[in-house]
C-alpha cells in the first residue's frame, strides 16, 4: 500500500485540475492528482482531444489535446505527483481535521485539503441499439484523431454539441458526411448549428438508424423518417455515434457532499457542506453556474485560494498578482 502526502489533494485531472495544480503550486502547496484515467486531460482528452475549443480565454480556438498539454506544462514547474488510473474510493477526515484518500488499488493520500474537480465523474458512452457487432469495425462513439476519418462516407447519429463539432470538424477530411437526428432541433450552439446547415454536410433530421449492414465492417445504413417511414440506404463506412454519455459520481456519493442530482453545492469559496473539500468545474452547482472550461479555470483558482486559508488561517485568500 503506497502512502502520499500533500497539502492539497485534487480528485479529477482535467482541465479545471490541471489549473488548480498549477495555482496551489504558486500559493507553495504541493499537490496529489488522482484521476481514474490513465492520462491527465479528463473528458477533453478521453473524447475530443481534436475538436475545436473557442470559448477559452486568449485562445480564438484551441484543440483539446492542445489545450491540455499547455494545462499540463503550466502544472509541471511546481511538480505534482500524479495518480492516474486510479478511482478515488473513500474520504475520511481524520482526529486532526486533515483527510485520508483512499483509491481503488490501494494507494493512499493523506491531505491538509481537498478540491474535487472530476468533471461529470465516471462516464460511459450510451451505446446504439442492436449495433455492438460493429463496434470497432466501424462504429465508434467519439472521434480521438480526426486523420482516421480521411476519405471516408461517415454518417453521424446524434443532435448534440458533439455531433455538430465532429460534421463540422470533419469537412474537408472525410469524403462525405451525413448527420442524423430523431428531432428537428438541435442540442448544440446555435452558431454551430447555422454553420453546419451552411455546410456540405447532409443534415437529416426526424431520420434514425434502422440496420446497419456489411460482412467485414460498415458498409451500408439503412435509415428511416420516423414520420413518414419513408427509408433510404446510406453508403457508409463509417459511424460516429454521438448519442451522449452516462455519468457516475460513484464512489463521491458516499462523501456527505449534500450531491443533488449529480452536482456538488459549493458557496462562493467553492467550499462544499464538508470543511476542507472544496469543488471546482462542472461537478460543481450553485445559482447562475455556467458550466463552461473557462468558468472552471475561475473556479479552480477561487477553490485553491480559499483552501490555502483553510490551510493556514493566517494566509491571505488573494495572494497578489501572478505577473513577472
Amino acid at each position: 500500500m503506497a502512502q502520499h502526502g500533500s497539502d492539497l489533494t485534487i480528485i479529477g485531472a482535467g482541465p479545471s485540475g490541471l489549473y488548480a495544480a498549477y495555482y496551489a503550486g504558486f500559493r507553495g502547496l504541493s499537490t496529489v492528482l488522482i484521476d481514474s484515467l490513465p492520462e491527465p486531460g479528463g473528458q477533453v482528452a478521453a473524447l475530443y482531444p481534436e475538436k475545436l475549443i473557442f470559448d477559452v480565454a486568449g485562445f480564438p480556438a484551441v484543440r483539446g489535446q492542445e489545450l491540455v498539454e499547455r494545462c499540463v506544462e503550466q502544472a509541471a514547474q511546481y511538480d505534482p505527483t500524479y495518480l492516474l488510473n486510479n478511482r478515488a474510493e473513500r474520504l475520511e477526515t481524520l482526529d486532526d481535521g486533515t483527510f485520508e484518500i483512499r483509491t481503488h488499488r490501494g494507494e493512499v493520500v493523506h491531505s491538509k485539503a481537498v478540491s474535487i474537480t472530476g468533471g461529470i465523474g465516471t462516464f460511459s458512452p450510451r451505446p446504439m441499439p442492436d449495433a455492438e457487432e460493429y463496434e470497432g469495425r466501424g462504429l465508434v462513439y467519439f472521434v480521438r484523431e480526426l486523420d482516421t476519418m480521411r476519405d471516408q462516407d461517415v454518417l453521424i447519429v446524434g443532435g448534440g454539441d458533439s455531433a455538430v463539432d465532429w460534421a463540422l470538424n470533419l469537412e474537408g477530411i472525410a469524403r462525405s458526411i451525413t448527420l442524423i437526428h430523431r428531432r428537428d432541433r438541435f442540442r448544440a450552439h446555435e452558431d454551430s448549428v447555422k454553420r453546419l446547415y451552411a455546410s456540405s454536410v447532409r443534415v437529416m433530421v426526424f431520420t434514425e438508424v434502422a440496420h446497419i449492414m456489411g460482412e467485414d465492417g460498415v458498409e451500408k445504413v439503412e435509415v428511416f423518417d420516423n414520420k413518414s417511414d419513408e427509408r433510404e440506404v446510406l453508403k457508409v463506412s463509417r459511424i460516429i455515434a454521438a448519442l451522449g454519455f452516462n455519468a457516475d459520481l460513484g464512489p463521491l456519493k458516499a462523501w456527505e457532499l449534500g450531491i443533488e442530482k449529480r452536482h456538488i453545492p459549493v458557496d462562493t469559496r467553492m467550499e462544499t457542506v464538508r470543511a476542507g473539500v472544496f469543488a471546482a468545474g462542472d461537478i460543481t452547482d450553485y445559482v447562475g453556474k455556467v458550466r463552461l472550461i473557462s468558468v472552471g479555470f475561475g473556479e479552480a483558482a477561487t477553490a485553491v485560494n480559499n483552501a490555502a486559508v483553510h490551510i493556514d488561517p493566517g494566509a491571505k485568500v488573494f495572494p497578489g498578482h501572478s505577473s513577472g
